[in-house]
């Protein structure tokens, strides 16, 4: 299963977000990495570099790899609207990040585990797929069987809030994918027109 396993501080500190985990490594003063550190004078991205590293970003942010997420792109360019808008919402839309959102698992590396070891059914389907893409009105639920294990119901938080796509009902330990979320709710910082504009080259 193709994944991102390299060190996650490091990227981390190349955006100045906690884009991979929590982020404690990462400070006010934390320095992109390099062995010259903040003594060395930077030289202005251009635009493609600009394009690059937001592309980059989303990338790391959902777990996807460059034939995954070209593909995606490829989707999101196909339907009626704003192809950057799109995009997220097709992200947004994922089994793994539906996972991490309604709090089943802390992270979308762990969300994307829970799915891939059979933990996770969708309108009561085991569904193995972390990239399955979600319609609005499906439940998302830990297998019947998980719902008595301490070790996964333990890690469950609950839903933020401020997710307002997304339904959670604790005691039944189920959720529900209301509907695409527009881009304003989402919170990840990315700028996808940048994207729309380096794929559009």
């Amino acid at each position: 299963m193709a994944r991102y396993t390299g060190p996650k501080t490091r990227i981390c500190r190349i955006y100045g977000e906690p884009i991979l985990g929590n982020g404690k490594y990462l400070t006010k003063t934390s320095n992109p990495p390099g062995q010259h550190g903040p003594t060395k004078k930077r030289k202005q991205p251009g635009e493609y570099a600009l394009q690059l590293r937001e592309k980059q970003k989303a990338k790391y942010t959902y777990g996807l790899l460059e034939r995954q997420f070209r593909k995606t792109f490829e989707e999101a360019s196909r339907l009626k609207g704003v192809t950057g808008e799109n995009l997220i919402k097709l992200l947004e839309s994922r089994l793994d990040n539906a996972v991490y959102r309604l709090g089943i698992a802390p992270s979308r590396p762990a969300a994307r585990q829970l799915v891939s070891h059979k933990h996770i059914t969708v309108n009561g389907d085991v569904v193995n797929v972390p990239s399955y893409q979600l319609k609005p009105g499906d439940t998302i639920s830990l297998k019947e069987k998980d719902k008595t294990n301490e070790s996964l119901t333990g890690a469950i938080r609950g839903k933020n809030a401020k997710f307002g796509w997304l339904d959670w009902n604790e005691s039944e330990v189920k959720g529900t994918f209301v509907a695409y979320p527009e881009r304003e709710n989402v919170p990840e910082n990315i700028k996808e027109q940048l994207i729309v504009e380096l794929y559009s080259k």
